[in-house]
This record gives C-alpha cells, structure tokens and sequence, in this order.
C-alpha cells in the first residue's frame, strides 16, 4: 500500500466541500493509498480545551478517544478524494473500536497513518471501516477502527457483525445535561464542521429536526464518567444507536461488576430507547 504523507493536518471545512462537490459517480474499490502525518506534537492547549469539552480530568494524560481526533483529519482527506468509491456526505458512523496499548501522554510524538479496509454489504446499504494507528518511535501504541455506513440497496443476507449487549437496567449512574451550543464547541476541537452538528437550520436542511451531538462526543462523555480505566490499556466498543438532539437531556448508564464494564447513554423519555452503548475491558 502506498503512504500519502502530509506535513500538517488538513483543513476539514474545504474538505467537506470537496466531498460535497464530488460525491456523485463514485464506484469502484477501496484507494490503496493510506495517509500518515509523522512526528504529531500534542497541543496542551487543544488538550485542556478537549478534556474540558468532553468532561475528562485534565492533565497530560491523553484520554482514550482523543487520539481519534488527531486522526480525524486524515480520515476526511482520505474519504474527500477523488478514488475513495463512497461519498462522504450522508455517511453514518456505526460503529467504533479502540484499543490503547499502553498509557499516552502530551510528552509523546505521535506517528499517525489512516486507510480504509473492509468495503462489505450490509442489510441497510454498505459498510466500509477506516482504521487509525498510532505509533511512538516505530511501536504501536493506539488502534482505532470507525464503521461508517452508506444507506442504499442493501443485502438481506449480509452478516450483522458484532451487536451491541442491552443496555444496563435500573436507575442511572448520572444525568448529563447536553446544550444546544454543544456541536459547535466539539466542532470547534475535532475539526467535524459537518451541519448536522452546527445549528438547527442547517440540520434541517439535511433532513434532521434539531441538531444533533457528534457520534465521538457521546462516547468521550461517557468514558470520562469511567476515568480513569480508560487511560490505560483498555480496549473499547462503541455502538451509536438513535441520535442524541441538542439540547437534550440524557442517562448514563453503568453495570461494572464484572471485568467487561457495559455502559452507555439512554433516553430520559424512554429509557428503552440507546443512544449510545459501549463495552470497556482492561488487560
């Protein structure tokens, strides 16, 4: 596989609309570039801003899911371009594993490389991952594995994957009050200016009700309630279910009495009804 290697990140706003512009004819198979940024340098500010934006302690430790927004950008310039056959707009993250091989800190410089596997049919159209690793002086360190899907005829006999577990029952472990400005502060840290996030009318120009929460602040909200057992090594498995409105008002849920901690984000209204669940296990 040939390595597209970029000396600075990406600007997602002209990337969006790239995708945006270029979305129709795309076909064929999976790029056989993937796209790396070498020698990445934390940003302690950037680092604060995000801990405080998704409710984690502060400090030099890296949380879990904050490597997934260093590599964001090289995921968007992966799937902007031209040879990449799904178009961007319209993809539905599903899906998200991460595996944190050992503790990282803002000390560290990161070597990020992103590429896409797995083009595959699913019942509801087709799945395609885009897989993040994070190495430290040649060493792997991080993992991460995003499952988009893109709506379309879709195969009845496709396999369902790995499926979520039911949601813990009983009373929540917490409320989380969650703005109507919130898409735009995580916006503002990640890069994602996608409108979905952004504000109402331009959520409903693409077919939404209200704006709605990014997927991966979700489940960075809901593993800073499990802090620090993330931190370290730690392997996650996220499950994105109905969308959680801003402004919204949520339950979080916990059941961590066995070593697999299940946790996850539930209506107030209708405790049945998941936004989000999500499996934690340590070595």
């Amino acid at each position: 596989m040939a390595t597209q290697t970029l000396s600075e990140s990406p600007s997602l706003a002209p990337l969006f609309v790239k995708a945006a512009l270029t979305q129709r004819g795309r076909r064929g198979d999976l790029p056989a570039t993937a796209w790396r940024r070498e020698g990445v340098v934390v940003d302690r500010g950037h680092l604060l801003a995000y801990q405080r934006v998704c409710g984690f302690t502060g400090g030099d430790i890296l949380p879990h899911t904050y490597p997934h927004v260093l590599g964001f950008p090289l995921q968007v310039a992966l799937m902007a371009d031209r040879s990449f056959p799904l178009p961007l707009p319209g993809l539905v993250h599903l899906e998200n594993q991460i595996t944190v091989h050992r503790r990282l800190t803002a000390d560290d410089r990161l070597d990020v490389t992103v590429r896409a596997e797995g083009l595959r049919p699913h019942v509801k159209g087709r799945l395609v991952d885009l897989v993040t690793e994070v190495e430290v002086d040649g060493v792997r360190v991080w993992d991460g594995r995003s499952t988009y899907l893109r709506r379309g005829p879709g195969d009845v006999d496709a396999s369902p994957g790995d499926q979520a577990p039911p949601l813990p029952e009983g009373p929540p472990a917490g409320v989380i009050r969650v703005p109507e400005g919130q898409g735009r502060a995580y916006a503002a840290l990640s890069g994602d200016v996608n409108p979905i996030h952004l504000h109402a009318l331009s959520a409903k120009a693409m077919g939404f009700p209200r704006a709605i929460a990014h997927g991966m602040w979700t489940a960075a909200r809901t593993l800073a309630a499990l802090e620090p057992r993330g931190n370290d090594a730690s392997s996650s498995h996220l499950w994105f279910a109905k969308p959680v409105f801003l402004p919204s008002t949520v339950e979080l849920v916990v059941d961590d009495e066995s070593p697999v901690i299940v946790a996850g984000l539930r209506s107030v209204k209708d405790p049945a009804k998941p936004h989000l669940t999500l499996t934690l296990a340590r070595p």
